[in-house]
């Protein structure tokens, strides 16, 4: 499941972009520039929609902050600031794209579908592949070739994160807070426990042995 960051101080248009980008994945609204860079630095989202003037802290430098840190999530900054040196500006500290309010329904949701298929490898709007595997998002069904392999549910979405993430080192905590979510009453374990499994239903293709265990740290996926 794609996950989705708003940044944003204004409740009533936090809510109508969540209400916009509903379809698209499960998003996560925060209100001031401290809780969004919080929120960004856990590494669980895959895009941010960042508004500029915040309480707390700018959407320039919570921006700023994230690309010192090596954090590439993809971010989309939504202001009311529409003067060509506020875009350079935004670009500057390593925006993703700049859309001015108002703006239009459509063209929101065309430019964030963009930039989550430029990052996370979409080669159509409804698929992600990592070699002989494909992953469908839309069903939720792994295929290689012919076949569907049994991985389901949690497990679909530990194959994406992975997929999504290829060459970087999740840590537990990471996957844990991304799959199962800070509230969950299971404990980090579990991580474990669903690796195995889906190592084990990768088996046929290969691909379980690109999977790397980093003791005590976490995983990391071969890239391609």
């Amino acid at each position: 499941m794609i996950n989705l960051l708003i940044v944003e101080d204004e409740a009533t248009l936090s809510d109508n972009i969540k209400e916009i980008l509903t379809d698209l994945g499960t998003i996560t609204q925060v209100y001031d520039g401290e809780e969004g860079l919080f929120e960004a630095e856990s590494g669980i989202y895959d895009l941010i929609v960042l508004d500029l003037m915040l309480p707390g802290k700018n959407g320039y430098d919570v921006l700023a902050e994230l690309r010192e840190k090596n954090i590439q999530t993809p971010v989309l900054i939504l202001t009311a600031k529409d003067s060509l040196e506020d875009k350079v500006t935004g670009f500057q500290k390593g925006a993703d794209d700049y859309l001015t309010k108002p703006f239009y329904r459509e063209e929101l949701i065309m430019r964030v579908k963009a930039l989550l298929k430029r990052s996370l490898g979409l080669f159509s709007e409804n698929q992600l592949s990592y070699r002989s595997i494909t992953c469908n998002l839309a069903t939720k069904e792994v295929t290689a070739g012919e076949e569907t392999l049994p991985i389901q549910g949690k497990e679909f979405d530990l194959l994406v994160y992975f997929i999504q993430n290829k060459g970087v080192i999740l840590t537990k905590e990471q996957i844990f807070d991304r799959i199962w979510g800070f509230d969950s009453d299971t404990t980090i374990t579990v991580v474990e426990v669903y690796m195995s499994h889906l190592r084990k239903h990768l088996k046929p293709t290969g691909v379980d042995q690109l999977f790397k265990t980093l003791r005590n740290v976490g995983y990391i996926l071969q890239k391609d």
